[in-house]
């Protein structure tokens, strides 16, 4: 079955196409992420009408990468949710006028079960169950996955996402938009012995998150510096992404504690960090739980993560009808 894959959830376009004899045979990203920096952050309207100008043009692109054609395409898969509401519009229209058009099927991915999915495109990948912890611009969650659809929440964050966290505080900083990687950057030249900024909710139980009150001790910190020099914001990039990604370890211990479980994929746009990477890599040693992250490329929203979801989905016989419905918010516990 060779699916096309569409994603249009926010400030990128991705269109890729699938097939489980070959697998990846082509994918295309556009970020929109020049037409939002001097914004701070993405404008809705804009993004929709972005995606209105790229999706069509990049789908016949991909196609012609994929040496496939119209007859070649088995079924189309489109981010339904969650996300903004006019850019899921834009994918779900074209998705479904083209499944209409070429008397083929349309399925509605949940945008986040994609993000956890992506690790399984690699050869090396882990079985069900398994631990999930998804981290991105607009999420960050530990889920128990018993099998496709099948998801329980463990953890999540009560305010700011951790990628949220880091566009704000690379604001605070003067770094442009993304911030994750900006700060990643920064953090590189900061002293680690300067500053020791708190680990949010680790002096409690349980598996939630909160990243606003770092958010504010951010700033905090900031105001007491009269004059903040470069070496001063390095400091306290530093300070920040260490206080984040081990407040991340920390509760991913719990987790694997809590459930027994011995693997865990990490996936979203943050687990590209690599001191997130490293962090988690000492949690691997010192439990015996094994991570799988995806591939670097896919890392952030990506159209193959959408087309082999959809894959999976209807390989076990899932499908929906021609209606175009979009979920801008949509629990992963609401699947199955």
């Amino acid at each position: 079955m060779r699916v096309l894959g569409i994603e249009t959830s926010c400030d990128e376009t991705g269109v890729a196409v699938y097939d489980d004899n070959h697998g990846l045979m082509a994918d295309l990203l556009y970020s929109q992420v020049a037409l939002h920096a001097e914004y701070g952050g993405v404008v809705p309207e804009l993004a929709s009408r972005d995606h209105i100008r790229k999706t069509l043009p990049m789908i016949n692109e991909v196609l012609a990468l994929s040496h496939s054609t119209q007859a070649d395409i088995d079924a189309i898969a489109y981010t339904a949710g969650p996300g903004l509401v006019g850019a899921l519009l834009v994918g779900a229209s074209i998705a479904k006028s083209l499944a209409f058009a070429w008397q083929i099927p349309a399925i509605g991915i949940h945008h986040m079960e994609g993000h956890l999915l992506a690790p399984l495109m690699s050869a090396d990948k882990p079985d069900y169950p398994f631990l999930a912890l998804l981290v991105s611009g607009g999420h960050t969650q530990l889920m128990s996955c018993q099998s496709l659809g099948q998801y329980e929440l463990l953890g999540e964050s009560l305010d700011d996402a951790a990628g949220e966290a880091f566009d704000k505080v690379a604001k605070m900083l003067g770094l442009p938009y993304p911030g994750g990687p900006a700060i990643e950057a920064l953090a590189r030249q900061g002293k680690p012995s300067r500053f020791r900024f708190p680990r949010p909710m680790t002096d409690r139980p349980g598996l939630d998150f909160s990243f606003s009150g770092l958010k504010t001790f951010t700033m905090n910190t900031l105001r007491q510096l009269e004059s903040p020099t470069d070496q001063d914001r390095a400091d306290i990039a530093l300070a920040f992404q260490t206080a984040v990604t081990e407040t991340v370890k920390i509760k991913c211990r719990r987790a694997v504690e809590q459930t027994g479980l011995t693997q865990m994929v990490i996936a979203g746009g943050v687990s590209a960090n690599q001191a997130l990477r490293q962090s988690l890599e000492v949690l691997t040693r010192e439990t015996g739980c094994r991570v799988y992250y995806p591939e670097l490329k896919l890392c952030t929203d990506n159209g193959a993560m959408i087309a082999y979801a959809g894959l999976q989905h209807l390989q076990k016989g899932h499908s929906e009808d021609l209606a175009i419905h979009v979920r801008p918010r949509w629990p992963m516990t609401e699947l199955g």
